[in-house]
């Protein structure tokens, strides 16, 4: 059966509609917080989240010239209690907007397409998320659907606020170069279920619809209409997780994969199967994409079991299974110390190193680019990305994160008539992140 389309323009000019949509949330979440009551905490039903995240980055090295670059988004939300605000059963409804701001040191001096800006991409303000989420069987079966992205559900980590680097988070980036994976903040329709056989082990499934006709700055993530998508991601995985409240050494493993039911642009070919770099045509379109992955996180060592003092190690695999893709496979691998110096017990130690590894499709598509550009010489088959980074905890809401990182062989990708590879690059970072509901509220 075929979606109707949802056209919430037809009444309102697209500006006034935003508007209007983002007043009506507004008013309604402020007038829960002026009924919120003041004498005991578990009669609060609002949430109230609020953050900013900056990140800056230097390239003083390599690349393709010096220079720096500033990224940053701030974050506004809610998370309301039903069950507490109108009596509907363990449901909560998730809302937020997001201001992303700044530049791209990848694009702009690196020469790359990976980002060592994690916060960068989805510009301007957004509707991020609009959701409802409940459950069911006592808490076994976890239901979320509305208005978002497939990322912060799934291929995730906690770890990945200790890096600013755009290879490994806030997601590995091979999924979104060999699929239509969904990705914060450029939201669209889609939901996903969450069944628990017992408290560790869990089955997770979603279905996503594409949304790159969102990606462009001017978007603001209040056209809900589907005329645009050309399909669904569906992703799934399989996993065994653990907490402090039931290891002394928490643990996730998970394995999965993904469907891409979307269309997407051949990387070398153009529709009459020819090489489209010799044609001049455009690139073919194909349907039909997937991939599986594995990954991993484990608490290593803890020299005192009263204490959160830690080392945690890190790895994922990822490839491809069908499709014209532009990458084989992906591979992460890091760890994340909390707990540095005497006294710094909330201070971090991260590292990670990223593979990837580019398919001979897409490499026999930028050597053409660059002989018919005047160069010559194969590109490299793979970059490598590092990242070296240390966290300093000023209380319970401010963190600030000097980072330094190493690129080999930065991808050409973003320039890909380049006619010779470039240097290998450093790059200076420095991230923080404030939690501005807990210094507002707390």
């Amino acid at each position: 059966m075929r979606l109707k389309n949802i056209d919430l323009s037809r009444s309102l000019p697209r500006a006034g509609l935003a508007k209007s949509i983002c007043g009506a949330i507004s008013a309604g979440l402020l007038a829960w917080g002026i009924a919120l009551p003041t004498q005991a905490a578990d009669t609060r039903y609002v949430d109230w989240l609020a953050s900013y995240t900056g990140e800056a980055a230097a390239n003083v090295e390599g690349g393709k010239q010096r220079g720096s670059a500033y990224a940053g988004q701030l974050f506004v939300g809610a998370d309301i209690n039903m069950d507490k605000a109108a009596g509907w059963d363990n449901t909560r409804i998730h809302v937020a907007f997001t201001n992303r701001h700044g530049q791209n040191l990848a694009q702009n001096y690196i020469g790359n397409s990976t980002s060592v800006q994690e916060i960068y991409g989805g510009q301007n303000s957004r509707l991020a998320r609009f959701t409802i989420e409940t459950s069911f069987l006592d808490g076994q079966l976890q239901l979320e659907a509305g208005r978002t992205v497939a990322n912060i559900s799934f291929l995730g980590s906690e770890l990945c606020q200790y890096f600013q680097t755009n290879s490994a988070c806030g997601n590995p980036t091979f999924v979104f170069r060999t699929s239509n994976f969904t990705w914060w903040p450029v939201s669209s329709w889609g939901g996903h279920a969450k069944f628990w056989f017992n408290d560790k082990v869990y089955f997770h499934a979603g279905v996503y619809e594409e949304n790159t006709a969102h990606q462009r700055a001017g978007d603001h993530g209040f056209d809900w209409r589907i005329a645009d998508s050309t399909g669904v991601v569906v992703p799934v995985t399989l996993g065994y997780k653990t907490s402090w409240d039931n290891d002394d050494y928490p643990r996730r493993y998970e394995v999965g994969g993904w469907y891409d039911g979307a269309d997407y642009a051949d990387p070398s070919r153009d529709a009459e199967g020819n090489l489209a770099a010799v044609s001049g045509e455009n690139y073919a379109t194909q349907n039909g994409r997937s991939g599986v992955f594995a990954r991993f996180e484990q608490t290593v060592l803890r020299p005192d079991l009263n204490s959160r003092r830690r080392v945690t190690l890190f790895g994922a695999v990822l490839t491809g299974i069908e499709g014209e893709l532009t990458q084989d496979y992906y591979l992460k691998a890091g760890f994340v110390k909390h707990g540095t110096f005497a006294g710094r017990d909330t201070d971090t130690i991260g590292f990670v190193i990223t593979r990837q590894d580019y398919s001979d499709e897409a490499l026999e598509d930028q050597a053409l680019l660059r002989q018919l550009n005047g160069g010559n010489g194969l590109p490299a088959g793979y970059q490598l990305m590092m990242e070296l980074s240390y966290g300093l905890q000023f209380g319970d809401h401010i963190r600030v994160q000097p980072n330094i990182h190493y690129i080999v062989n930065p991808d050409q990708f973003n320039d890909r008539g380049r006619v010779e590879d470039l240097d290998n690059a450093w790059v200076a970072g420095l991230r923080f992140d404030v939690d501005l509901a807990g210094l507002l509220w707390d």
